[in-house]
């Protein structure tokens, strides 16, 4: 027997069946699609019956899996609403736009003995999608892309959502670098499944043009992008720094072209530009530490072709300017020779070595000559799990010489302390050390001159082994750590600790004792001016700000002009007989102003002027105090 329910059913398809022989003043059949397909409508013979009358309800047929109310939310139309051909158009062609359904829909309005009408729209839904596979994709995997696919799945074929699901499939392959990837083609199967090839751009081959000094190979080091990888944005930008930072070139850029061999691949071209890279320079100036100063240098940054950095350097200056009575007043005489192999053994190691020679009033040892020569070598190892973080290793081997610059006045000091004078004998101790020195530093500035954001930290362990002398073997630690927080739109604030610490050696020679005061520590101080001893910790603050209306200027040596606001603050421990002599107080706490400069491959330039706000002692100035540096004070 058939239920009431199927017997409305087959009343309600009668009708429907039917509508084409009832009088054209009872129903009306509307098939309207969208503007692809052709409209057909069956006009009434009495237009005015129809579009006068109230709708009493509307019936959605067809959607099986897209809820009615979901589709009744959608068109214009309401219940109660007076009945309007043209509104019922508009709405078939939304219910279409929703791309659920195939252009067969038709809107078909029954006329109700009261007057009313009851409106049936008949849909039929896309085949909706029951699966998926992905070709050709090998750098995102299929998981990573599925999540843009999986809202498909179970709901009929909609190509407004599955071009939605493209476009964010490739935007997650452009975010990654990979911008020449493409989804080369979509289609379904007759079960619902929906195939995706992807096209992800591989590399043919790539070419190197410009290079007439530098060598290939040396060039190909630095190029991370081979040919048969799929080509990544970020990893060729990272080539292309790379070489521009080896110094060797003047201007570096990449071109992309179809290639010829295989139309699904490309040719990568980095076009080189070189540039001049051996020089002589004579230069001269100020500074706290050498005083007035001449220097010369001859140095060659692509030292036969293999980007490695060759550099002589001399140096004569008159002395450190404005010291206290404790330096002794001698010619400053440098002399350097470098040699730094940006690629040791393979591309993670860097490899720096130099000769040196020293001969200037002692900075440590009050009134003493203090003469270095020394050979040193640092290799340098880029860690592969943290790329901000490096390590260093040090060896080398120094001789240091001390000997007496003014007997007279350091004989007067140790009598007016009531100190031995045998003990000035221990002051002048120097002699030959063998050093091997670890280190970890960590750098996430974001850029290297005037950052306003990241980080700066470091830690290093020296030991000095006495060849001259085994018991004056010695071990030490310092380390140093630095925040960049933003101020404004261009300004910065950075916060600074440092430290260092003797861990053994109880005949520790005075000349290795950490020091502060100077341009390089504790600045409002002279060079020792607070004191030396066998450990130390010191923080200082500091903001920089560009000097106003300095942006009008069209000079860019202007633009790296920062005006700063500081105060340092610092104590050594264990004072050393230097600090005795001197009446040196140990500790101190300045604030000032200063001027500071970047210069790209020489680094900060540095005019500070700072008053102590502590007991500066006997030796030092209250009303403050000049100093001046050539390079980061932290280092």
């Amino acid at each position: 027997m058939l239920s009431l329910f199927n017997i409305e059913r087959y009343i309600i398809l009668f009708l429907i069946l039917a509508c084409v022989s009832l009088p054209n003043n009872f129903c009306q059949a509307e098939e309207i699609v969208s503007e692809e397909v052709s409209e057909t409508i069956v006009e009434p013979v009495s237009n005015s019956d129809i579009n006068t009358s109230y709708i009493n309800d509307i019936e959605i047929l067809g959607a099986n899996i897209i809820k009615p109310e979901f589709l009744l939310s959608k068109i214009k139309l309401k219940k109660g609403d007076l009945y309007d051909k043209e509104a019922m158009h508009e709405d078939l062609k939304t219910i279409y736009r929703l791309g659920y359904f195939t252009e067969r829909m038709k809107a078909v309005p029954i006329k109700n003995d009261n007057g009313t009408i009851s409106l049936k729209i008949i849909l039929e839904e896309n085949v909706p999608v029951t699966d998926f596979t992905i070709e050709g994709n090998t750098v995102v995997s299929s998981e990573e892309l599925m999540q843009y696919l999986l809202p498909l799945k179970g709901k009929p074929q909609n190509i407004t959502a599955i071009n939605n699901a493209m476009e964010k499939i490739n935007e997650c392959y452009y975010s990654k670098g990979y911008i020449l990837s493409k989804i080369d083609s979509v289609y379904d199967d007759p079960d619902g499944t929906l195939n995706l090839s992807i096209a992800e751009g591989k590399i043919n081959k790539v070419i190197i043009t410009g290079n007439e000094k530098t060598k290939e190979y040396v060039i190909e080091r630095n190029i991370v992008t081979e040919p048969g990888t799929v080509y990544n944005e970020n990893i060729v930008k990272q080539d292309l720094v790379r070489l521009y930072s080896s110094q060797a070139f003047k201007d570096v850029n990449r071109t992309i072209e179809v290639s010829e061999d295989d139309p699904e691949k490309f040719d990568i071209t980095i076009e080189l530009k070189e540039q001049r890279t051996a020089s002589v320079s004579v230069g001269g100036g100020l500074d706290s530490a050498t005083g007035a100063f001449g220097s010369v240098g001859i140095s060659d940054n692509n030292f036969r072709g293999r980007n490695q950095r060759v550099s002589l350097t001399g140096l004569i200056g008159s002395g450190i300017l404005m010291s206290d009575a404790s330096i002794k007043s001698h010619m400053n005489y440098q002399a350097e020779l470098s040699f730094f192999e940006p690629h040791f053994l393979n591309a993670d190691n860097s490899l720096m070595s130099k000769i040196y020679y020293r001969d200037l009033g002692s900075y440590t040892i009050p009134l003493a000559i203090e003469r270095r020569v020394g050979f040193e070598s640092t290799i340098a190892h880029r860690l592969h799990f943290n790329k901000r973080m490096s390590s260093t290793f040090t060896t080398g081997i120094e001789h240091i010489h001390l000997s007496e610059g003014d007997g007279p006045r350091i004989t007067n000091l140790y009598n007016s302390h009531g100190l031995n004078i045998a003990d000035r004998a221990r002051q002048l101790q120097g002699g030959l050390f063998f050093k091997l020195a670890p280190g970890l530093s960590y750098d996430s500035r974001d850029a290297l001159i005037n950052p306003r954001h990241g980080a700066m930290a470091s830690v290093r362990y020296e030991e000095a082994l006495g060849i001259s002398n085994i018991n004056r073997t010695n071990g030490r630690i310092q380390g140093m750590m630095r925040r960049y927080l933003p101020v404004g739109k261009k300004s910065s604030l950075s916060l600074t600790a440092r430290g260092g610490l003797k861990v053994h050696g109880s005949e520790m020679p005075e000349i290795m004792a950490y020091r502060l005061g100077g341009p390089y520590t504790i600045r409002g101080y002279r060079v020792n001016g607070v004191g030396t001893g066998t450990s130390f910790i010191m923080g200082s603050a500091e903001l920089a700000t560009p000097l106003p209306f300095v942006d009008r200027f069209k000079v860019n040596f202007l633009h790296n002009l920062r005006l700063t606001f500081w105060v340092d603050a610092g104590k050594v421990f264990d004072p050393t007989i230097s600090s005795i002599l001197y009446d040196r107080p140990n500790q101190a706490i300045t604030a000032g102003i200063g001027l500071k400069i970047n210069i790209p491959g020489v680094g900060p330039l540095s005019v500070d002027y700072g008053i102590p706000l502590t007991n500066c002692g006997p030796n030092g100035s209250e009303n403050g105090y000049f100093t001046f540096g050539v390079g980061d004070m932290m280092y």
